[in-house]
């Protein structure tokens, strides 16, 4: 009777045995076991196809030496250190995804293992049990989404940076319009105070003035409607250039004759002032848009004689190198202070020392304007009484919008 007992309980842990060894074959991670020494008790098919080994010849050999002798970098793993082995040493589960395991022919992979203490009947230590998986799908993935993450997250700050900046540019374009357009209301205001002055006098006096006064309040208006006509004018030259109404449209021509026609134009309207032309080339080729250029130098001529009331000589220059042209126009007039040199192209700015002599403050303004419109730079030098020197360089060939 007692013999059939253990004949049916050995069946049965065979059976047991048979179950085992068929989950363990079946499981796709890998599996294997260590006594307390660190050698193999037992490995299933999965964990020695991944590490490239045949399950027999894992029996009794250290894994430590085999697959978890060298960290990532390659560098030597002293078994000591290995978290496996502190579960059968200290007797506590490890869990560990930030390591990797090598195969037979010198590869490695990423892996995530679990290594759990094993005790007998008793309690007593006896080794541990190490579940390992290939992780390098997982890491690859993980690897792309932190890529695509600090991706986004660049992103993410240049398109901010750029919302901000953009921001910041807007704040100052309707700070600059709003202090433009209360220049514009001042600069407007005293013309038009004279007119009404004017007005209001002929009306007031009708009887009491004589003809030629008369005709002085009048000139006094026609003088100021001029003076706005002249600002409403560069107003809107300065708009088309800021709404891009203004195109460039480059035509050939011979900067020297171009200039020669120009002096000559101003000798025949101002007889009391000598615009001397000179240049060492006889012909310089350009592709310039010539009504911008023209708008150019006419500004800068008119400057130097209306602001040299008491010399009648200007000097107009022309040079040229490979790829620019380079004009400059040098008068002897009552020059500009030092302190308004920085502010000489913001709209409405006119230098302290020019008293009376009319202007709107806007020509220096769409100068500049146009000269970064051809791509080109000014240059302007100045003192007191003495005069001054403004150079403008142009690229010989402009290229259309």
């Amino acid at each position: 009777m007692a013999q059939e007992s253990n004949r049916q309980t050995d069946i049965e842990l065979a059976n047991l045995r048979r179950q085992h060894q068929l989950i363990l074959n079946s499981v796709g991670e890998g599996i294997y076991g260590l006594d307390v020494q660190g050698n193999v008790t037992f490995v299933n098919p999965a964990a020695a196809s991944l590490i490239g080994w045949e399950m027999d010849d894992l029996i009794g050999k250290s894994m430590h030496i085999i697959l978890h002798h060298s960290k990532p970098d390659g560098s030597f793993y002293p078994r000591e250190a290995c978290p496996i082995y502190a579960a059968f040493k200290e007797g506590t589960i490890r869990r560990v995804d930030n390591e990797v395991f090598w195969r037979k022919d010198g590869t490695s992979f990423p892996v995530e293992y679990i290594s759990t203490p094993m005790h007998n009947e008793k309690g007593e230590l006896v080794g541990s049990v190490v579940t390992f998986r290939d992780i390098t799908q997982r890491k690859l993935s993980e690897s792309i989404l932190q890529r695509a993450n600090e991706e986004l997250e660049e992103r993410v700050k240049k398109r901010t940076s750029e919302l901000s900046k953009a921001n910041e540019q807007l704040k100052q374009l309707n700070e600059d319009r709003s202090r433009f357009v209360s220049m514009v209301c001042h600069e407007f205001r005293n013309p038009l105070n004279n007119i009404a002055f004017s007005v209001s006098s002929l009306k007031r006096y009708e009887h009491q003035l004589s003809a030629t006064q008369k005709i002085e309040y009048l000139s006094d208006v026609e003088t100021n409607i001029d003076r706005m006509t002249q600002m409403t004018n560069e107003l809107l030259v300065i708009g088309e250039i800021e709404t891009k109404g203004i195109g460039l449209i480059p035509d050939k021509l011979d900067l020297v004759e171009f200039c020669h026609e120009l002096v000559v134009e101003f000798a025949q309207t101002y007889l009391n002032y000598q615009i001397q032309f000179n240049s060492k080339i006889s012909f310089l080729e350009a592709e310039i848009d010539s009504r911008i250029l023209r708008s150019i130098l006419t500004n800068i001529l008119t400057n130097s004689v209306r602001y040299s009331p008491n010399s009648q000589l200007i000097q107009f220059k022309l040079h040229a190198d490979n790829n620019h042209a380079f004009l400059t126009i040098e008068d002897q007039g009552i020059g500009i202070p030092q302190e308004d040199l920085n502010n000489i192209f913001e709209p409405f700015h006119r230098s302290k020392n020019v008293s009376n002599i009319p202007g709107t403050g806007l020509g220096l303004n769409i100068v500049k304007r146009f000269i970064d419109f051809l791509d080109g730079e000014i240059d302007i030098n100045s003192q007191i009484n003495q005069g001054t020197r403004v150079q403008i360089k142009v690229p010989l060939q402009v290229l259309k919008d």
